[in-house]
């Protein structure tokens, strides 16, 4: 199992460059970020943009994977982002891994002055941005009829580092979604649910996301071993970074479950996400190599 963190940006680059290369030098598997305007207790403090972030850790580390965990079709339109995306590729010498949602309904929904989207649009939204990203990543050239998102006649030269394309991972917890993942994606990421039983654990939940993706795995003749599967840790009931020993259980747990990376915020002081530096650094490390064996 691999051990990845969210790095939010939300201090000035001179604040956030040793972070980036500590969780190079830790041996990370991937740092990812957030792509958001503004977002949650951050709305009036410091943040800054996906792309420039993830272009300056880029060129900061080595063997850190790095991508947006997610981007969505919120505020950006598929043939912007996939040039951007494959500079990022280029720029990081074929280490970008793109993780794409279908957005929330917090501050970026409507601050470019449209009307909030109904589960409806946002889920056609979602497949339409989806797909069309993926076809533009593929191919040097394309022309796509689209409701939301067309595209004429563009030209995405030189390609990508890593062919066919980056990976692509989908943050999927309804059906359509999973069905969706499972279609295209080389990969699933999961930050638990919005669990509307409070008699069920994030953990039970998820439980039954897996085993929905594996059925539309099945149905897609697409093997459910090669599929990679990711957590990310964002449940107010599970806490891997109140010990060392919290960390391992949790881990583990999902280790059986099926995942293969593991996803921590990096501690961020006076915010949700504070964490004991010490307490982090051992488990980037030491957990980390646990983790490797397993």
């Amino acid at each position: 199992m691999k051990l990845s963190a969210v790095l939010l940006p939300s201090q000035r680059w001179s604040a956030s460059a040793p972070m980036w290369k500590r969780a190079d030098e830790y041996g990370l598997h991937a740092g990812y970020t957030y792509d958001h305007l503004s977002w949650r207790s951050f709305r009036d403090k410091a943040w800054f943009s996906m792309i420039p972030t993830l272009a300056a850790a880029a060129a900061a580390t080595t063997t850190l994977r790095l991508g947006p965990l997610v981007t969505s079709p919120n505020f950006r339109h598929p043939l912007v982002l996939a040039k951007d995306l494959l500079a990022l590729d280029d720029i990081s010498g074929g280490r970008l891994t793109i993780g794409v949602g279908s957005g929330g309904t917090g501050f970026d929904a409507t601050t470019l002055g449209h009307e909030p989207w109904s589960a409806r649009e946002r889920h056609e939204r979602f497949v339409e941005f989806t797909t069309t990203l993926d076809t533009l990543l593929r191919e040097p050239a394309s022309t796509i009829e689209g409701t939301f998102y067309p595209v004429l006649d563009s030209r995405q030269i030189p390609g990508p580092v890593q062919r066919p394309r980056p990976p692509l991972i989908l943050s999927a917890l309804g059906p359509k979604s999973m069905a969706l993942a499972a279609q295209l994606a080389d990969g699933w990421v999961s930050f638990g649910s919005a669990r509307s039983d409070p008699d069920t654990s994030t953990f039970d939940a998820v439980a039954r996301q897996v085993a929905a993706l594996n059925e539309q795995l099945d149905l897609n003749h697409r093997e459910t071993s090669s599929f990679r599967r990711i957590i990310l840790n964002f449940a107010d009931d599970e806490s891997p970074l109140a010990s060392f020993a919290a960390f391992v259980d949790w881990a583990g747990k999902y280790g059986e479950l099926g995942f293969d990376e593991a996803v921590l915020h990096w501690p961020v002081p006076d915010s949700p996400f504070d964490c004991d530096a010490a307490l982090f650094e051992r488990i980037a490390t030491e957990g980390r190599e646990l983790l490797a064996r397993a």
